[in-house]
C-alpha cells in the first residue's frame, strides 16, 4: 500500500463553476470546523493529502460524492491527459462522441469544451485547496504546537505551496493565462486579476526559487522534494520561450544538474516504470501521483491509461496487463510506432511496446475505427511477480503516474544544451541520451553519434520515451510542430492527411462560465 495517501480523510470543498474570490477561495466543509481540523499535526497532514490526492481522485468516493460538479465527472489526471495526447500522433480515441472528444481530437475545440472546462477547473480546486491549507500554517496558528510539530507543518506548507505552483504551470502551458488567487486575497466581493503568461511564468519561477531549499531532499514517496522542484523547473525553463519569448536554456541546464545531483539513477525494466509496483522505482521515479485500489480508488488517473489503453474488442487479453477487463478508449496513430522502425513484435528498443495482433498500423478509415491503430502495451495493472495488484472492474488499477521521472531530466538537459542553454557540453548531453538508449536496447547497439544528435532527433527520442506521459502536446508546440503543417499525423484537424490548424489551438480558452463571472477575463483569441 501506498502510505501518503492512507491518511486521507473526509474533507469536501465546494466549489462553483465561477471565478470569484468566493468561489476560488472556499474553507473546507467538514463535519467539524476548520478550526478543529487545524487543532492537531495529524489534521495539517490529512489535508495535505487531500491536496496531494486532488489530481487523482474525483473526491471521496470512486464515482460518487465528488469534490465539485463537473461535465465528464473525472478526475484531473485523465482530464490532463486528454489535453496533452488526444489532438497528437500519440492517441487517437475511440469512443468521440460519447466521451466528447471530437473536438479535442480534431483540434476544433471551443471555450465550451467540456475536457477543457473540468482541467480549468480542477486545477484552480486544487489552489484553493493550497490556499487554505496555508493560511493557517502562520506562526500564529501553530504556535501551540511544540518545536518538533512546528518544524513539520512548515514543510508542509512549502510542499502545499509546490502544489500550488504546480498548479500554476499547468494553467500557464494549457490556458497562457488565468486568474491569480493566493492565500491573501480577498475572500468576499472581488473580482481576481487575470495573470498575462509572463505574470504566471514569473510567479511560477520565483516561488520554486524561494521554496525549493526549504523541501527535504527525500521525501516520503508520493511527496514533492527538492527533486520534484528542481524537474518542475527543468520543464518551467525548458518552455520559457515558448510561454515569454524570452529563452531560459542555461537556467533549464542548472535545473536539470541539480536533480541529477541528488543521486537518481535509471531503472534497469524500462516496463516496471509503468506497473501497479512502480511505487518501488525511487531509483528514477522523483515524483508521482499516486494511485491506490484500497486507498485511492478512481476510474481515471492509472486506471484510465491502463484500461484504457486495452482494446475491449481486440484479441488482447486483459489478463495479460492485470485486468479484468479492457475499455478500448484509444489506441495510438500511425505516426507514433513509425518512430520505432517496421518490425513492431520483435524490435530490439524494449520501450517499443505495441499489441499489433488484427490491427492496422494507420488509421485510414476514421478515427473510431477500432481495428485501425495499434494499442499501446505501456501501461499494466501487474505486479513484479506478474499477477494482477487488485481487480480492475472493482476498484480500478494501483498504478501510478510518474509526473516527474530522470529520463526526462537527461532529455530535458539535452535539447536545452543543443537550443544553446550552458553549462553542458554536447558531448555531456550526448552521453545522457545514450543512457537512455543502453537502457532500451539493453546493450550499446542503440547510441547515436554526434552526426545523428540534433533537436529533431531529441523531439522524436522524447516521444520513443515519454509517450503517453502527458508532454506530447508541450513538445510540438515548442518545436512549432503542433498547429502548423511542418509535421503532419493522420486525422490532424480532422483529415485522414493531416493539416494544418488555427494558431490559436497553441492554448486552450478559458471557460465561458468564467469569462461571464470575472470581467477581467477574456478569451483574445477565441
Amino acid at each position: 500500500m501506498k502510505t501518503v495517501y492512507t491518511i486521507i480523510i473526509g474533507l469536501l470543498v465546494a466549489m462553483s463553476f465561477s471565478s470569484c474570490t468566493d468561489d476560488l477561495n472556499q474553507k473546507p466543509i467538514v463535519e467539524t470546523d476548520s478550526s478543529k481540523v487545524y487543532s492537531t499535526p495529524e489534521g495539517y497532514k490529512m489535508v495535505l493529502a487531500k491536496i496531494y490526492a486532488s489530481y487523482c481522485i474525483i473526491g471521496q468516493e470512486k464515482a460518487s460524492n465528488a469534490d465539485l460538479s463537473s461535465f465528464n465527472g473525472q478526475d484531473f489526471l485523465r482530464c490532463l491527459f486528454n489535453l496533452q495526447e488526444a489532438a497528437t500522433d500519440e492517441v487517437a480515441m475511440r469512443w468521440l462522441s460519447g466521451d466528447e472528444l471530437t473536438n479535442l481530437s480534431f483540434m476544433t475545440w471551443d471555450a465550451s469544451d467540456s475536457w477543457v472546462s473540468d482541467t480549468y477547473y480542477r486545477l484552480y480546486y486544487t489552489i484553493a485547496l493550497c490556499n487554505e491549507f496555508l493560511r493557517y500554517t502562520d506562526d500564529g496558528s501553530i504556535s501551540g504546537f511544540d518545536s518538533s510539530d512546528q518544524n513539520d507543518i512548515r514543510t508542509y506548507a512549502y510542499e502545499a505551496r509546490f502544489m500550488r505552483a504546480l498548479s500554476y504551470y499547468f494553467v500557464l502551458d494549457l490556458f497562457g493565462q488565468g486568474p491569480f488567487v493566493d492565500q491573501d486575497t480577498p475572500t468576499s466581493a472581488y473580482n481576481p486579476p487575470c495573470y498575462t503568461a509572463q505574470q504566471l511564468f514569473d510567479y511560477v519561477a520565483a516561488e520554486l526559487e524561494e521554496i525549493t531549499p526549504q523541501l527535504p531532499s527525500n521525501n516520503e514517496y508520493g511527496r514533492a522534494g527538492k527533486g520534484a522542484a528542481y524537474a518542475l523547473q527543468s520543464r518551467l525553463y525548458l518552455n520559457a520561450e515558448v510561454y515569454t519569448g524570452t529563452a531560459h536554456y542555461t537556467e533549464c541546464i542548472t535545473a536539470c544538474k541539480n536533480a541529477i545531483s541528488l543521486g537518481y539513477s535509471l531503472h534497469s525494466d524500462y516496463s516496471k516504470l509503468f506497473n501497479a509496483d512502480n511505487n518501488l522505482r525511487t531509483d528514477e521515479i522523483i515524483f508521482a501521483f499516486v494511485c491506490d485500489a484500497t486507498t485511492t480508488v478512481s476510474w481515471g488517473s492509472g486506471t484510465y491509461l491502463v484500461c484504457g489503453s486495452c482494446g475491449s474488442d481486440s484479441d488482447q487479453d486483459p489478463a495479460k496487463y492485470g485486468l479484468d477487463y479492457g475499455w478500448g478508449s484509444w489506441r495510438v496513430r500511425g505516426e507514433l510506432p513509425a518512430l520505432f522502425g517496421t518490425d513492431f513484435d520483435n524490435n530490439p528498443d524494449s520501450r517499443c511496446m505495441f499489441f499489433t495482433s488484427g490491427q492496422s498500423q494507420d488509421i485510414v478509415t476514421a478515427l473510431d475505427e477500432k481495428s485501425e491503430g495499434f494499442y499501446s502495451e505501456k501501461w499494466t495493472n501487474l505486479t513484479d511477480a506478474g499477477a494482477a495488484a487488485c481487480s480492475s472492474n472493482d476498484y480500478g488499477c494501483s498504478t501510478d503516474f510518474p509526473m516527474f521521472r530522470l529520463a526526462e531530466i537527461y532529455l530535458n538537459a539535452a535539447e536545452a544544451t543543443l537550443r544553446g542553454g550552458s553549462g553542458m557540453t554536447t558531448d555531456e548531453a550526448m552521453d545522457l541520451v545514450n543512457k537512455l538508449r543502453d537502457r532500451a536496447y539493453g546493450d550499446t547497439s542503440g547510441r547515436i553519434t554526434a552526426t545523428q544528435f540534433n533537436k529533431q532527433w531529441v523531439l522524436d527520442e522524447r516521444a520513443r520515451e515519454l509517450y503517453h506521459e502527458c508532454v506530447r502536446r508541450t513538445d510540438l508546440i515548442r518545436y512549432g510542430q503542433f498547429t502548423t503543417d511542418a509535421y503532419l499525423w493522420q486525422f490532424k484537424g480532422g483529415v485522414a492527411d493531416g493539416r494544418a490548424v488555427n494558431s490559436r489551438y497553441n492554448i486552450y480558452p478559458i471557460p465561458d462560465s468564467d469569462i461571464s463571472a470575472n470581467p477581467n477575463l477574456s478569451n483574445p483569441l477565441y
